[in-house]
């Protein structure tokens, strides 16, 4: 099969799955290209509450094919940042389920995720300095605000590896499975993700990524959406709340 992002939906979790096994799950130009149109279609489905973003096998992804950038890195770069900010703008929740290698273009990925859970034999890194690339300016103020300017430098100036412990301490990542377990947690936390208010996740969404001048747009979609009435009556009857407000497309 060509190399390509797949995914299914199933309970309101969609399930992203970089698919290049040949190459540890490596990232051709097709497929960055093919990461703005599959969330945008994701985000204006009704039925996806929350997205998934995992690789095939037993790696999550060991960054951009290194032979595209003999052709053009600039554009294979610039394609990897719209890529990456596609995702980071994603409006529902996404949780990126990591095994095995997770580097360079692969940790862009993971980075642009509001979550990462990880398999406790995960490795992470990030390795333009071993290629002579600057890393793009957006990319790495999304790093330093996951992990803090130190680690941050450490990575990018190194390209070293780091194992899943040592990124759950630094922030990025936010919990580490034993073997055999990433798939089971990732798959109830999904679930319990898709069962909470939608309007609750799309706003804490805006206000931690920083957006200002949107406390008026999200009270009034409060007020209208009945989700509040909804919570607080389940709350109430002892019963799960069937929360309708969901995001729009633009």
């Amino acid at each position: 099969m060509e190399p390509q992002l797949r995914h299914t939906v199933a309970d309101g979790v969609a399930t992203v799955v970089i698919d290049h096994p040949a190459k540890r799950n490596a990232m051709t130009e097709a497929m960055w290209r093919q990461v703005p149109p599959l969330f945008a279609g994701l985000a204006a489905d009704p039925a996806v509450r929350v997205v998934v973003l995992t690789g095939e096998g037993g790696t999550f992804c060991a960054g951009a094919d290194i032979s595209s950038l003999r052709e053009s890195a600039q554009t294979a770069q610039d394609l990897a940042v719209r890529a990456e900010e596609a995702l980071a703008a994603f409006p529902k929740p996404t949780l990126a389920a990591v095994r095995g290698y997770c580097v360079g273009g692969g940790c862009q990925l993971a980075g642009a995720c509001d979550l990462r859970f990880a398999d406790e034999a995960a490795s992470f890194g990030i390795t333009p300095a071993k290629l002579g690339i600057v890393y793009s300016a957006s990319s790495t103020r999304r790093l330093v605000s996951l992990v803090g300017p130190a680690t941050a430098k450490y990575l990018l100036f190194s390209g070293e590896l780091i194992g899943a412990e040592r990124a759950l301490r630094t922030g990025l990542v936010d919990e580490v499975l034993p073997a055999g377990e990433l798939g089971k947690r990732v798959s109830e936390f999904a679930r319990t993700l898709a069962s909470r208010s939608q309007l609750t996740q799309a706003a804490a969404k805006e206000f931690a990524a920083g957006r200002t001048g949107r406390e008026a747009y999200w009270r009034d979609q409060a007020h209208g959406s009945g989700d509040t009435a909804e919570g607080v009556a389940a709350f109430l009857e002892r019963r799960q709340p069937r929360f309708t407000w969901s995001v729009q497309a633009d």
